[in-house]
């Protein structure tokens, strides 16, 4: 039996499930064309930051009143700072290079948190052909006079603007450090999200005792890190109106199964590429079609949600069950 392996995520129609996140392996035209040959349905390209864009502005707008005050009509020389692409041109260029050598969809990522003049970068991207838009909101409610509700707003109001501005879609990547997850989500899909991509990784700081400073500490995701994104698609799926990416976690042909099974339009794979290099997506295809086939699924379509809290019959009993027996059941390790 052939199996279907395509998916639907943002209104683009993919081959398969698996696509390649933003990380600084999707940077190179080399690594994406080697990403599209493994199998890869689209990629995610590195993030733009808004302070990169806002230090260059700054950069320019310095460089634009140099000498002013000893020739007045030099004002006149340059355009403003919003009306130049800076250093930024390289980001764009990528957009079309890519667009141009591939043949799957291109999606840009954005990164900021406040509302400003980067957010026209986002049209700009558009402009250069790029697919969707994927806006990381990367914000540590570090401000103990915020509320939980002022820092939501700040997210609705940055996802409006931005979505507000273009036509393409956006997906919104977000961590999971809200009171009401579920809520939020309708929001931000009222506020013109089309998608959700769940969770963004906060990374966390690290002090260093030889030097009493802090640094930053990256780490790969573990297989364990999947369970909590896939509990979130398996409640969001069917009840928000918006296409549903489950990252982190995600290392092995099961944990693909098992996103789609809980709803997820796709997944996206980041630190398995570091791991296990880009073959892994072509073995992992083959991975699925064979349990698929074992399982009688002929697509993913028939497959997708029918492990999640839509079609489980009494969700919140089968939360709490769960929780109960692995409570009571665990017996620890001898001492």
């Amino acid at each position: 039996m052939s199996v279907d392996l395509r998916t639907h995520y943002l209104g683009l129609e993919l081959k398969n499930p698996i696509v390649a996140a933003a990380c600084p392996l999707t940077e190179s035209l080399d690594n994406q064309r080697r990403l599209e040959d493994a199998g890869a349905a689209a990629i995610v390209l590195p993030s733009l930051f808004e302070e990169q864009i806002l230090a260059e502005e700054e950069n320019l707008a310095r460089v634009h009143e140099f000498g002013t005050d000893s020739f007045a009509e030099a004002l006149s020389y340059f355009p403003e700072p919003e009306e130049y692409r800076l250093g930024t041109d390289e980001y764009l260029d990528r957009i079309q290079t890519a667009k141009r050598c591939l043949s799957i969809p291109v999606i840009a990522s954005l990164n900021g948190t406040t509302e400003g003049s980067w957010i026209r970068y986002a049209k700009l991207f558009e402009e250069a052909g790029a697919d969707a838009i994927e806006l990381n909101i990367y914000f540590v409610a570090a401000d103990l006079e915020r509320s939980g509700a002022e820092v939501e707003a700040q997210y609705l109001s940055l996802v409006k603007a931005v979505a507000s501005s273009v036509s393409i879609p956006v997906a919104v990547k977000i961590g999971p450090y809200f009171s009401s997850v579920g809520h939020f989500a309708r929001q931000l899909v009222d506020a013109g999200a089309r998608g959700l991509v769940l969770f963004n990784r906060f990374l966390q700081p690290d002090i260093r005792l030889d030097t009493l400073e802090t640094k930053p500490h990256l780490v790969l995701s573990t297989e364990f890190e999947l369970l909590l994104p896939l509990r979130w698609i398996a409640i969001l799926y069917g009840r928000v109106n918006a296409s549903l990416a489950l990252t982190g976690g995600a290392h092995s042909a099961e944990a693909v199964i098992k996103s789609v099974l809980a709803g997820a339009d796709v997944v996206m794979l980041a630190s398995v590429l570091y791991k296990q290099g880009f073959g892994c997506i072509k073995t992992f295809l083959q991975q699925i079609e064979q349990w698929m086939e074992e399982q009688e699924y002929e697509s993913v379509e028939q497959m997708k949600g029918s492990m999640s809290h839509k079609n489980c019959p009494n969700p919140e009993v089968f939360e709490r069950g769960n929780y109960m027996k692995a409570i009571t059941s665990f017996t620890g390790v001898p001492i």
